[in-house]
């Protein structure tokens, strides 16, 4: 039985993690940073120890030993899909909540991945992974690193004469993100959407999917807002889809949850992307529109247990779609920002929920990635939650530091998005989403930051507050 688990992460997912273990009256451990001695992660767990880094494998899987956890839950990012740390954890009888390490590994090559996933008959995306080039006919073309994602190591290349330099320069951008130099050059799908399929699978050889989630919203290969059901996505092809998730979930004895990616070209053509071996950051809309804790399965999983639901037991309800909220300025190239949160006051009402790791008075540093929450809603049809959305969006107030939820609002409000007309290069075309009129000057933003000002100011500041500009600025 797992009695104790430490969280091996911090903000939103930690805190999202713990509050499914304490229903399960499991107790929770956390480690942090200097940097993160006062966050809100910290103060909402059973207890807390300090720790060097968030990357360090050792002193994380040590600190398990010394508190006496059972287990370790690495949310996402950080060590999550390190496969030397799920083997660091089993070695040392610490219950690693996620795939075993040679799934790990296996699946965070994108060669190798590509190579089984075809051998499982899952449709790939045509590539030259042996050190042979495309031929002309085939440009554009991608060329991706090996070992890594989040778009480093990328390149799009639109000519033969191209390819060699951006071969070079993507190695050597992978050498210093990933520690591993390979890439490989795959065929350019043109305006794309990108799919992905929840899975979740036990050590009885049990494995179902819990349907789609359209991701197709990005900024720079990350993405910004999530929705299920995909607008793209018909009843036949959300089967087909599944049936190849699971494949590629049985093709590696998969144990946990995870997702399988796909993109999902204009013709409706479906091709496998890379498997995270991990929960992703957009779990929470398919617990919306599911009713299923992916936590609680990712423990019971873990714990040896068989799944809890069977594929014919699953069932969507309604719509839900994620907005993450990022300390960024989006207008700025996607500048992050930092300072302290002096007002925080989340929406509410039916339909709305907040995975936040921030509160007022929480301190945004450079030192981590600059998301502060993820938005949720959920509501009976897709234009019923878009209108959720944009209401939660109106009635979010956070002041202290420049955030995208301004931002977010334009996006879902421009008419391909409510059409779903999506794809990954969606915020290249839509252009007008990064114009805003309503600029707040930097002194008024100051105001706002410290909650006091010169008299001069302060007729201007009451002007803009009382008036509600300020909003979300």
């Amino acid at each position: 039985m797992i009695r104790k688990v430490l969280i091996a992460n911090r903000g939103e997912i930690a805190i999202r993690v713990a509050s499914t273990l304490r229903e399960m009256g499991i107790q929770t451990m956390a480690v942090f940073t200097e940097p993160d001695r006062d966050a809100l992660h910290v103060r909402s767990m059973d207890e807390a120890l300090e720790i060097g880094s968030y990357l360090d494998a050792k002193e994380i899987v040590r600190a398990a030993v010394q508190s006496g956890s059972d287990a370790i839950h690495p949310g996402y990012g950080f060590l999550s899909e390190n496969a030397s740390f799920a083997e660091a954890c089993e070695s040392d009888g610490i219950v690693f909540i996620g795939p075993r390490a040679d799934t790990v590994r296996v699946m965070g090559d994108k060669i190798e991945s590509k190579r089984i996933m075809q051998k499982a008959g899952v449709p790939i995306v045509p590539a030259w992974t042996d050190g042979s080039l495309p031929p002309a006919s085939e440009f554009p073309v991608l060329v991706k690193a090996a070992g890594g994602g989040g778009g480093k190591g990328m390149r799009l290349v639109t000519t033969p004469a191209e390819l060699r330099e951006a071969m070079a320069s993507a190695s050597r951008e992978a050498a210093s993100a990933f520690g591993d130099d390979r890439v490989f050059v795959e065929q350019f799908i043109r305006e794309p959407r990108h799919i992905e399929f929840q899975i979740l699978g036990d050590s009885h050889k049990n494995v179902i999917h819990v349907f789609e989630r359209e991701c197709s919203i990005q900024r720079r290969h990350q993405k910004i807002i999530e929705e299920t059901p995909s607008p793209a996505v018909s009843e036949a092809l959300r089967g087909r889809m599944g049936e190849a998730a699971v494949a590629a979930a049985r093709a590696v004895d998969y144990r946990g949850a995870g997702t399988v990616e796909f993109i999902l070209d204009s013709s409706r053509k479906f091709y496998f992307l890379e498997m995270n071996t991990r929960l992703q950051v957009e779990h929470p809309v398919t617990e919306m529109t599911t009713g299923l804790d992916l936590v609680r399965e990712q423990i019971l999983i873990a714990s040896g247990e068989r799944l809890s639901v069977a594929q014919s037991d699953l069932h969507q309800t309604g719509h839900s779609i994620e907005c993450r909220i990022y300390a960024e300025v989006a207008e700025e190239g996607f500048r992050p920002d930092t300072g302290t949160i002096e007002v925080f006051e989340p929406p509410s009402g039916p339909g709305i929920r907040l995975d936040s790791g921030v509160t007022r008075g929480s301190i945004v540093s450079y030192h981590f990635d600059p998301l502060l929450g993820k938005l949720i809603v959920w509501a009976p049809t897709r234009a019923a939650a878009i209108d959720r959305m944009k209401r939660a969006l109106d009635d979010f107030v956070l002041l202290g530091v420049r955030n995208n939820i301004d931002f977010l609002r334009r996006v879902i409000s421009t008419g391909d998005f409510m059409k779903g007309k999506l794809d990954t290069g969606f915020l290249d075309r839509h252009r007008e989403v990064f114009e805003t009129a309503n600029t707040i000057p930097a002194d008024v933003f100051l105001v706002a930051s410290i909650g006091g000002a010169p008299s001069s100011k302060q007729a201007t500041f009451n002007d803009v507050w009382n008036s509600g500009q300020w909003r979300n600025s």
